[in-house]
């Protein structure tokens, strides 16, 4: 995908706005343009929290992304909020652990990923966001495992270091989902 017009939505908690975070960094790293808008609701965990995140060659002239190409979802709501937006042709990533919904589009490509539950059983709690974002990687090639790698280094603090092997775990997989 040559210009990635993200939108990573679930619940505060998740993980949506490192996801998109760490997104960004890897465009930042493959010297691309970038953007990321973050957004959420008051509430500290369980609210609603979406960041837009945009990749381009070209400069970006507004970070805040309406009709997405590429959709990740971590929850029902955010399903049902962001679904109809998708331009024809994009890719929606659905946790199908959460989400038991199928996408009723026949114009964009879905992908069920039961992160959640391959988090669980991989030993990998809380990474369920990496492995979708392991996916998003696999099916848009916004970055390389070398500049994912990097992009882990950079952004994870220096006392949690020891948990890159971990995160690259969860990236490889989503590239395998």
């Amino acid at each position: 995908m040559k210009d990635m017009n993200a939108i990573l939505a679930g619940f505060g908690g998740q993980g949506i706005l490192f996801m998109g975070k760490v997104i960004a960094y890897a465009g930042l790293f493959d010297n691309r343009e970038v953007s990321w808008l973050p957004s959420y609701g008051p509430e500290m965990r369980g609210g609603t929290a979406n960041c837009s995140v945009c990749i381009s060659d070209e400069p970006i002239c507004s970070p805040l992304v309406n009709n997405p190409n590429a959709l990740i979802v971590m929850n029902l709501p955010s399903f049902d909020k962001f679904i109809d937006k998708v331009v024809p042709g994009g890719i929606v990533i659905i946790d199908s652990t959460l989400i038991d919904k199928k996408v009723e589009r026949d114009d964009i490509t879905a992908y069920y990923v039961p992160a959640t539950a391959l988090a669980e059983e991989n030993g990998l709690k809380g990474l369920a966001n990496i492995i979708l974002m392991g996916k998003m990687m696999a099916v848009t090639n916004f970055c390389t495992k070398e500049t994912m790698q990097k992009t882990l280094e950079k952004i994870i603090p220096p006392k949690k270091q020891h948990l890159i092997p971990k995160n690259m775990n969860a990236v490889e997989i989503g590239i395998n989902a």
